[in-house]
């Protein structure tokens, strides 16, 4: 993601830094034999908390890539960043 906005990326590290330190959490909660609806609990806080990032993420794209891409003019690049959308939305319906 060239073009970013350091700003952008320390708050998305930051974020990602906080979710790999929850998946610790409930990898030492299965360890400890915890009671499994608090790992669940856990574990939705997670996904919750993967799809935040992936959105901004996504956020970045569109102001960044995607804003390059339409500004430059070229319908070539407005195309191959549109198609990397549709490719990334068809796999997640998967």
């Amino acid at each position: 993601m060239s073009g970013n906005l350091v700003s952008d990326n320390s708050a998305i590290i930051k974020r990602l830094s906080r979710i790999e330190g929850q998946v610790r959490g409930v990898a030492r909660m299965i360890e400890e034999d915890r009671y499994c609806i608090d790992i669940l609990h856990q574990v939705q806080a997670i996904k919750s908390a993967l799809s935040r990032a992936e959105s901004e993420i996504l956020k970045n794209h569109a102001h960044h890539c995607v804003e390059e891409a339409i500004t430059a003019g070229s319908a070539k690049a407005q195309r191959e960043k549109f198609s990397e959308l549709v490719d990334l939305f068809e796999r997640t319906k998967r």
